[in-house]
């Protein structure tokens, strides 16, 4: 169990660094708002390697399958107290997996499509209209809210034989923190510090 909670963290820490790698371009960070003015798409994305988005979605995916080994492990632990739970968790947990892993690499094919295409006005509309035709993809994190959720009310109600205190090894707590803050990644951060703090734990 600890060995499947130290690759998922291990997973979301690689993925947060693909996030950063589709953020961060030679000419600055890209903010989604800048999808509003071409000429700033144009300064952010000039220069872009399309081999930094390559593979950043390439592993990206990989990572993002590497954290189903902690999904997987802590739906079982939550099934030796409550079976249904513990299922409801495991469905959940894959349906984010596999989501999320669409949107992470839809979300670079808008950025490769818009740099291959060379950054004009019509292809900004193009891959806004991709984008918003592929985004229903992002439901995944309906999955992860479900996952987090259960394990929350579990642990913190005592069904468990998690100390109730380590409710806070949750992604929802941690992500409420980092919130407010411009650190990139931070659905990442929080649910590798989900699986680290129950891999200490456990």
């Amino acid at each position: 169990m600890k060995i499947a909670l130290i690759i998922a963290c291990i997973g979301h820490i690689i993925c947060g660094i693909t996030d950063c790698m589709l953020a961060y371009m030679k000419n600055g960070r890209f903010e989604f708002s800048d999808v509003k003015d071409n000429k700033k798409m144009q300064k952010v994305f000039e220069g872009a390697s399309l081999k930094q988005i390559e593979l950043a979605m390439l592993i990206g995916v990989f990572a993002l399958f590497m954290t189903a080994f902690g999904y997987i492990g802590v739906s079982k632990l939550i099934c030796e107290n409550s079976p249904a739970v513990g299922y409801i968790m495991l469905g959940a947990s894959v349906f984010f997996i596999v989501l999320i892993a669409a949107h992470h690499v839809l979300c670079g094919a808008t950025e490769w499509f818009y740099v291959r295409l060379g950054r004009t006005g019509d292809a900004l509309e193009a891959i806004m209209d991709f984008f918003k035709r592929t985004s229903p993809a992002a439901i995944a994190y309906a999955g992860l809210l479900v996952f987090d959720i259960l394990l929350f009310v579990m642990v913190v109600t005592g069904k468990t034989f998690i100390p109730r205190w380590a409710c806070v090894f949750n992604t929802l707590p941690a992500f409420l923190i980092l919130a407010p803050t411009k650190i990139p990644a931070k659905g990442n951060i929080a649910n590798a510090f989900m699986f680290l703090g129950l891999a200490v734990l456990l």
